[in-house]
This record gives C-alpha cells, structure tokens and sequence, in this order.
C-alpha cells in the first residue's frame, strides 16, 4: 500500500468531502412539499410588533413557530413582513435554536444551532453556530454553518474551527438474507 505526502492528502479529503457533498445532493429526501402552503402559526411569551408592510416583530421567550410538519422553536424570534404583509423571513436564535420537518416519506430531519435563518419564501434554512442537520435513516453534517433546503433536502455546509465539515452516512438497510434450504444429501433409511 502506497502512502500519500501530506500534502496530497490533504487534496484528497477535501476532493473527497466534496464528493460525499455531491453524493447527499443527489439523493435527496424531499421535505414535505404540502408545508410551504399551510398557515404558519407563532407563539411566544413576548411579543413586539404589528403586520405591516416591510416590518418586522420580535418575539421572546420560548418561541415555537409551526408550518405544516415544520417546527422551529428558540428563546428569541424575528419575524419580517413582505410589501404584502406575508412572513418573508424568520431569524430564531436560542441556546440552541431547533428546526425539524418531515419528508414525504416521513423520515424525520433535526437540525440546531446557535441561529436558524429560515427564508419562508425560498425555504432555505440556514443554521449558523455550532450547526448540525441529522435526517433520520440517512446521517448526519456538523459544522460552522450548514444551509438546508427544506423543499429538496440538499444541504452545504462550511466550518472555521478545525476546518472541516463533519459528515456521517448511514448505509441504507438491507432486507434480511433467507436461509437456504437444508439439502437432502442422504437417502433415509430403508429407501433404496
């Protein structure tokens, strides 16, 4: 077995973690497409602010904001408003903020951090801060900042710290292997 120089190893993780990247980009997961089309609904202990145009409100104090199969809870929340009054943004940050949705095969995706930038018209999530996204049966990626796309389920992902953005990935299950038939190499007794 040859060794690579440093050097050249280094090239070959990161060629590698791009293609790991490009591997979970191609077999997505889709998010629940039905979501985007559902009321959001918005709860807080604390609220401040009105719907109108270009406006924003700031929500405190366990904020949980639903749509459809997607969740987002935190300590704190901004909400921007559209020129047509509609929720064009959400900012949530938390100790950590948390955002979780279901596929439309219901595989479950889980994803913290220390803000959740959530992008209501694009459904882009952009998890910043010690960010992590786990989809169930699937794996899982950590790093400084992690952006999702809740309508396709891709994901990219950048670190400072260490450098890296850490992946795992789970194979998918097999189904069980039957045994084989016993054979019959012998003739019972008494038959010729």
């Amino acid at each position: 077995m040859m060794s690579m120089p440093p050097s050249r190893r280094g090239s070959a993780r990161f060629a590698l973690a791009i293609a790991v990247l490009g591997l979970l980009a191609a077999q997505p997961a889709l998010a629940r497409k039905s979501d985007r089309q559902q009321e959001m609904q918005v709860a807080a202990k604390n609220f401040d602010g009105f719907q109108k145009p270009n406006s924003v409100s700031t929500l405190t104090g366990n904020v949980v904001i639903t749509q459809g199969t997607l969740k987002a809870t935190g300590a704190q929340a901004k909400v921007y408003f559209d020129a047509d009054t509609q929720i064009s943004r959400v900012v949530i940050t938390g100790n950590p903020a948390h955002l979780e949705q279901l596929d439309d095969n219901g595989n479950l995706m889980l994803g913290d951090a220390a803000t959740l930038d959530y992008d209501n018209l694009k459904g882009i999530a952009v998890l910043s801060g010690n960010a992590s996204v786990t989809q169930k049966g699937r794996g899982e990626a950590r790093g400084d900042r992690l952006t999702y796309n809740t309508e396709t389920s891709q994901m990219t992902g950048e670190s400072a710290g260490d450098g890296l953005v850490h992946m795992t990935f789970k194979p998918k299950p097999q189904p069980a292997a039957t045994p084989a038939p016993a054979s019959s190499s012998s003739t019972p007794q008494g038959q010729p």
